[in-house]
């Protein structure tokens, strides 16, 4: 199926509507597709967002409970946070793994690069695979308040089906695993 490869939008303006250290929101005034003129809100993310799936030997996965602020609600969630531009995707996986669970992996694998709410974020995701686990001590941010959960995976996955995970990392990280597994081509 064939795409146009240019820009069918035309921005006629911009300004910085919100600025802190995680995002900026830029309003933009535009000609859009259509041809007439319009508005669009960018948010920009300063970080990646970064997902690991961290599998024992036995299939058990972790998972990572905390109250969302924005949601005003409790979210199971697997091990996830955010890693600066500058910073390789891998090692701020490697390091949200251990601030978060204690674990640390000797085998990673990225699974999946996703787009979070591509009609209004530029927040790109990448989710791993984290295997040979040992455990540590975990190390939360202040802002964290954490509950950690050692699970089979195949439970994790019931939830995600049963819509008690909402989380889009999660849900997408873990339906990506099970079709893996299924397809025996996770690398374990």
């Amino acid at each position: 199926m064939q795409h146009p490869e240019e820009n069918p939008w035309q921005i006629t303006s911009s300004r910085a509507v919100y600025d802190n250290s995680w995002i900026n929101l830029t309003e933009y005034q535009v000609t859009n597709p259509s041809g007439n003129p319009g508005i669009y809100g960018k948010v920009h993310f300063k970080n990646r967002a970064i997902g690991i799936i961290p599998l024992d030997a036995d299939r058990n996965t972790y998972l990572v409970g905390q109250y969302r602020f924005v949601l005003n609600q409790y979210s199971w969630e697997i091990p996830e946070g955010g890693g600066p531009l500058a910073e390789a995707p891998l090692d701020a996986a490697k390091r949200e793994l251990l601030e978060e669970t204690g674990l640390t992996a000797t085998n990673w694998t990225e699974i999946q690069q996703l787009h979070l709410s591509n009609s209004v974020t530029d927040e790109l995701c990448f989710i791993y695979v984290a295997t040979g686990l040992e455990q540590f001590e975990s190390e939360p941010e202040d802002t964290e308040q954490l509950v950690v959960k050692r699970l089979p995976f195949e439970e994790v996955y019931q939830m995600v089906c049963a819509g008690q995970i909402t989380d889009a990392v999660t849900v997408t990280a873990v339906l990506k695993v099970k079709l893996l597994l299924l397809e025996n081509r996770l690398p374990l």
